[in-house]
């Protein structure tokens, strides 16, 4: 046949082009192992992962790309190949706010890669102590949600904690309709979380009107038992899907399609600059007139943007609050460091929460 003439030179390109990636990544991956080895040799045992360095390659790939692939395309490849590589010199572990299936922990494996190994805890409080006694290298927790506002409890865990802010990850929540059954019109129970199913409601009301709807206490729990509850369906994400073997019978039936949640990776070291960063900072004013203002004054003055700003009793006494304040920029920024001296000299206390790469979606 004469399609097939002309599509099998084409497919021996792809075959030997193939074999050169194979070549390449295998290259890469030994160059890693060396890499380890070096650090080893130089007393450096628990420093492998550096996510200055990692975000800057994902940004020049996505930068240098060419195409027909997209960006986002491009850059996940990468951090596969990078979290590959990087497991070869000594696997991450990365706790999460579980259980598992959860956004979070789809959060944690966009950000790291998949050859982590991520292990789910209970409570936020509970990823931030398994960091900060060294049972895991990092933790990922949620920190706002375009819809919902901001994770107070997450906040909170900072007042308490040394742990620094080592990344951010930006994840589109996209809710899909996972189940055993085989058609919509076998489903008689849809199971999720309460805020999911308030998500889902007019895609629920159109498709599945009168279907008997089931809030349990995680989209991940609602997974977990559509995968044993005959009729059932579970809103949910697609890590979910693949932890408990659940078909996919629709996709992205929120009714909001720029639903949003920001997670932040906590870790135990401070992360260098790499020129497209934030910082974020634990302010305490004390109960004065003009407290705040004073406080802000100095990022106008220096010309550094305030991306975000949020109020959280200190509890140190009845209507004493803090106020957690993101900025564009790095602590060792020079125009950034000039801004922080002169806040520490009109604060009550300044605290450090970290500076770190801005989120490379």
């Amino acid at each position: 046949m004469a399609g097939e003439d002309k599509l099998e030179p084409l497919r021996e390109r792809i075959d030997a082009i193939d074999g050169e990636i194979l070549r390449l990544v295998c290259e890469r991956a030994r160059i890693a192992q060396e890499v380890g080895r070096v650090k080893q040799a130089a007393g450096e045992n628990d420093n492998f992962y550096r996510p200055e360095r990692e975000a800057q390659i994902l940004r020049r790939v996505r930068d240098a790309n060419p195409g027909p692939l997209d960006g986002e395309t491009v850059v996940r490849i990468f951090r596969e190949i990078m979290s590959a590589c990087l497991a070869l010199e000594k696997p991450l572990r990365v706790a999460f706010l579980g259980p598992e299936g959860t956004f979070t922990q789809q959060a944690a494996l966009k950000h790291f890669g998949q050859a982590v190994q991520t292990q789910p805890f209970p409570a936020i409080d509970e990823v931030f102590r398994a960091v900060a006694s060294g049972a895991c290298h990092f933790g990922v927790v949620p920190v706002e949600n375009s819809t919902e506002g901001v994770v107070t409890h997450t906040l909170d865990s900072f007042l308490q904690s040394s742990l620094l802010i080592s990344g951010e990850v930006v994840l589109r929540i996209h809710h899909n309709l996972l189940s055993r059954c085989r058609a919509l019109d076998e489903v008689q129970e849809v199971l999720a979380h309460s805020q999911a199913l308030a998500q889902c409601r007019e895609w629920l009301d159109r498709f599945l009107p009168g279907v008997k709807r089931t809030p349990v206490s995680s989209n991940a729990e609602a997974a977990r038992l559509a995968a044993i509850v005959p009729g059932s369906a579970a809103i949910a994400g697609e890590v979910a899907a693949r932890l408990y073997e659940l078909d996919v019978l629709e996709r992205n039936i929120e009714d909001d399609p720029d639903n949003t949640t920001r997670f932040l990776v906590v870790g135990r070291q401070a992360v260098g600059p790499t020129g497209d960063d934030k910082t974020s900072l634990l302010v305490s004013t004390g109960n004065r007139p003009g407290a705040l203002y004073r406080v802000l004054k100095p990022f106008a003055d220096h010309g550094i943007s305030m991306t975000k700003i949020e109020s959280r009793p200190s509890r140190r006494g009845m209507w004493d609050y803090v106020f957690f304040i993101d900025i564009e920029g790095h602590r060792d920024d020079p125009t950034v460091k000039r801004a922080l001296k002169d806040l520490e000299a009109k604060a009550q206390m300044v605290k450090w929460l970290g500076s770190y790469p801005k989120a490379v979606v």
